[in-house]
């Protein structure tokens, strides 16, 4: 397949997560529901795909080779031994959409030292944010990381960078009011050797000129890079071809990170850049926020998608959350039916740490196919935070022993967190809720257990959408 197809896919396929994502859902409920599969069903499944794919904006021909290879596997290969039809149709839509996507993805893999990681891009792409997502993200994996700023135009751009810098707690380098690029990069050459990377802000324009060409050929050759990232914002249009293609000239892009994934719907214009640069999406900027920030990999992506849950990704964010030995001293409680709020706290402080409730969520195997409101995932987001006041109120015995919780307690620990006595009380039906649902797991040692867990609880009517 050609590298357009492979590649350019993913960032059209993340623009509209949420349509072909419910949509593909419904449809896989339908195959799992269904008697049997047939070429209704199939075509049912490939328009639903065709249908979110071209309202994304994405090139026809694109879509075409994709949804054709799906149908064609679905109505003439036969399943292997062992396996149902429509288990088999659910893996080939799961196998193509890898494929179109990339295949095993193109991780950067960091050797030598100093390791050079230089960004590239346009005014407004967002390369000085992305610069200390990447150092913070380096940073939680062992590397001693230093960023250097050459934006030589920008007047924001030094100050941004050393903040940032600063809250990441990586090294800055650059010198203020310097307008030549070059020079300020071999100003501190001789203390690189000392940092495992190096990632380098350069200068944008609003559009290649060849003043900015000359810079980025100038810088390019001093620093020799590694990796030559091009940051596009995902909402940078049809324009991104010609831009994209000129910046691969200029300076041979080895990889591309997406950035402002969150806020658009429509992704032809960085489908197209990719396209041009024939170079992989390596990373993504799925929000604001210093941690908003992914490797790119093509089968935990569609996994989520798919509502299959994404294991790899969830054990990584729980790692940076949380340590090895309290997961496993929090798992024997939980299992046991034997933790305590302080516990849940515990439990509370990790799963904030690990990014919103939501997209944790997508990526527990079974859980992307229960239907949860995103109005209750606000919610719960901004219970958890309320929840910390409460608890901080309590006193350590309260804590340990929340049944000793009486309706004079519950009244000095709600005037203590400012917060009303039915919040309290909410809390605490949390904690017996929780109680009630470990209980309920014990036995849903597979997907299957689990969710049929989870809709005991919901058809209850005692649990909505809950930690």
């Amino acid at each position: 397949m050609h590298k357009f197809f492979k590649y350019s896919a993913y960032t059209l396929l993340i623009m509209v997560l949420d349509k072909l994502s419910d949509s593909l859902k419904n449809t896989l409920k339908k195959i799992t529901g269904a008697s049997f599969v047939d070429e209704k069903l199939i075509n049912e499944l490939v328009k639903d795909i065709q249908r979110a794919l071209l309202q994304g904006d994405v090139n026809v021909k694109l879509v075409f080779e994709l949804t054709n290879k799906i149908k064609t596997r679905a109505l003439k290969e036969e399943p292997p031994s062992g396996v149902t039809r429509k288990e088999f149709l659910i893996k080939i839509v799961y196998d193509e959409l890898v494929n179109f996507l990339g295949g095993p993805g193109a991780k950067i893999l960091v050797k030598g030292q100093p390791f050079k990681l230089m960004l590239v891009g346009l005014f407004g792409s967002g390369k000085t944010t992305s610069a200390g997502k990447l150092a913070a993200f380096y940073k939680k994996r062992g590397l001693k990381v230093a960023v250097v700023q050459t934006d030589t135009w920008r007047p924001a751009a030094y100050d941004q960078l050393e903040i940032l810098a600063k809250k990441v707690g990586v090294d800055f380098f650059g010198i203020r009011k310097e307008k030549d690029a070059v020079k300020i990069y071999k100003s501190f050459e001789k203390e690189y050797h000392k940092y495992d990377m190096l990632i380098i802000d350069t200068a944008g324009r609003d559009a290649l000129s060849a003043d900015l060409i000359d810079e980025l050929n100038r810088i390019y050759s001093a620093v020799k890079p590694e990796e030559n990232v091009l940051v596009i914002s995902a909402d940078i249009g049809q324009a991104a071809e010609n831009q994209a293609r000129k910046f691969h000239e200029t300076c041979k892009v080895t990889g591309v990170f997406i950035s402002k994934l969150e806020g658009t719907a429509k992704g032809g214009g960085a489908l197209i850049a990719c396209a041009v640069t024939g170079a992989p999406v390596k990373f993504i900027g799925i929000g604001e926020k210093i941690p908003d920030i992914e490797e790119f990999k093509p089968e935990g992506f569609v996994g989520r998608l798919l509502g299959m849950g994404d294991l790899e990704a969830l054990l990584e964010k729980a790692k940076e959350a949380i340590t090895e030995e309290e997961a496993q001293d929090l798992g024997r409680k939980f299992l046991k039916g034997e933790f305590n709020l302080i516990d849940l706290y515990e439990q509370m402080s990790a799963l904030k740490k690990m990014g919103p409730i939501g997209k944790v969520m997508e990526m527990i195997p079974g859980m992307g196919q229960v239907k949860l409101p995103k109005e209750a995932l606000q919610v719960q987001e901004k219970k958890l935070e309320l929840w910390r006041h409460i608890m901080n109120s309590m006193t350590k015995e309260e804590l340990e022993d929340p049944e000793i919780i009486t309706s004079n307690r519950v009244e000095r620990i709600a005037k203590g967190a400012g917060v009303g006595t039915q919040e309290v009380r909410g809390l605490l039906k949390q904690y017996r809720e929780s109680k009630k649902l470990v209980k309920l797991m014990k036995g849903a040692d597979s997907e299957k257990g689990m969710q049929k867990a989870l809709q005991r609880l919901q058809k209850g009517g005692n649990v909505k959408f809950k930690f």
